[in-house]
């Protein structure tokens, strides 16, 4: 059972690292990264944008931290490439302004509490998702659609298509039926280049260079689920010469659906980049998808939306919900009880059991905050002790 019709198309899309909006989210996370380093109690909302010939850092840094964010900035923008104007931006002659300020203190009164207790850092309401449809336990199209922007990076930069630079997206089409994915329907691929593989006339990038980026970007990513009926577009608007903050302005915070379930599940609108995770937005985001994997992956339900509320400077949830879209071996609100008492859900709680103090976050602000290995929230390390409170409950 899916929250979707029996027989359906469903599409997701990614972007590179190299697009404008997630060059600003990493310079964002990399700004956090840096004060967690020097400082892990630092309290960091820190936002990014990005235009041709110039890039803006601002926001709010309560910190002993000592760096010049510009630095940062330019570490981060030489690693995803964007050290020639032919790619749209140098970040190594950009002008780069600071605008930083500290966290307003009637935040940070219900923030930081008596006895080292954390009141949410603001309201909201965050959701996590799990789905058995892939070994990651996430949509198909989200993880497909990552991958390929993924392997438009790696052939990038290994120069096996030298002619690519960062700017991209990427989109995936799946048919479903009765809830299980059959074959991949449309994949569109938006790949900026130089010159060189611009044809004559000026108007197109050469059939040549569409057709290596096929056969070296798509089918080995989507395999066996490609079939005669696939439509591949590859710069559906002719070529993709003019690119990076050179063809658009970039903006932290503007590919929250990219960095969570590319549309399938829920989100409840806050950005993550940028953020400690004093900020409910991304602690409570991640705890909520953690939740979710480990109650799928304990075979407690097939697919979990997890959803949690907070008030500002409040300790504790005001809420907590579970729906399991009729898959679940126990009923849902019996599952959210098993929930509370497995795991912790205050701000306090969520940072020291993932370890959320850590400076891990430039590598999660590009090609999904979640379904990759290495962060805590992907771990499913409670199976055992839900299954002995669900047997209970």
């Amino acid at each position: 059972m899916t929250p979707y019709p029996d027989h359906m198309f469903f599409t997701s899309e990614s972007v590179a690292e190299g697009h404008p909006d997630k060059f600003c989210d990493q310079v964002s996370d990399a700004v956090l990264d840096e004060c967690l380093r020097q400082d892990p109690d630092a309290r960091v909302a820190c936002e990014c944008y990005v235009t041709m010939g110039a890039l803006i850092i601002g926001g709010e840094i309560t910190s002993t931290a000592l760096f010049d964010p510009a630095d940062v900035a330019r570490q981060v923008g030489n690693a995803i490439g964007y050290s020639s104007p032919e790619y749209g931006f140098d970040v190594n002659t950009a002008a780069i302004l600071r605008t930083i300020h500290a966290q307003s203190p009637d935040i940070a009164r219900g923030v930081m509490q008596a006895g080292g207790q954390i009141g949410a850092g603001d309201q909201g309401l965050m959701f996590g998702y799990a789905c058995s449809q892939t070994p990651e336990l996430m949509p198909l199209p989200i993880q497909l659609a990552h991958r390929l922007a993924t392997r438009l990076a790696d052939v990038r930069k290994r120069k096996e298509l030298p002619y690519l630079g960062p700017d991209g997206k990427t989109q995936v089409t799946v048919e479903y039926q009765g809830g299980k994915p059959l074959r991949v329907d449309h994949v569109v691929i938006a790949a900026s280049h130089t010159a060189a593989v611009v044809t004559r006339d000026g108007t197109h990038t050469t059939d040549e260079a569409k057709q290596e980026i096929v056969d070296q970007v798509v089918r080995p990513v989507i395999g066996g689920l490609l079939d005669e009926r696939t439509t591949i577009v590859v710069n559906g608007t002719g070529k993709f010469l003019v690119s990076g903050p050179q063809g658009d302005t970039g903006l932290t915070g503007r590919k929250i659906i990219v960095d969570t379930y590319g549309g399938w599940s829920v989100h409840g609108g806050g950005a993550f980049s940028g953020k400690d995770a004093t900020k409910v937005d991304r602690s409570a985001g991640y705890m909520t998808r953690y939740i979710a994997k480990n109650i799928v992956a304990a075979g407690l339900a097939d697919q979990c939306l997890v959803q949690v509320g907070y008030c500002i400077g409040v300790v504790d949830p005001v809420s907590v919900m579970v729906h399991t879209y009729g898959t679940g071996t126990i009923g849902d609100d019996a599952l959210a009880a098993v929930v509370r008492q497995v795991f912790p859900l205050s701000p306090r709680g969520i940072i020291d059991h993932l370890h959320l103090r850590e400076p891990v976050y430039a590598k999660t602000a590009a090609y999904g905050h979640f379904g990759r290995n290495g962060f805590t929230w992907e771990h499913i390390d409670a199976t055992d002790e839900l299954l002995a409170k669900a047997r209970s409950a």
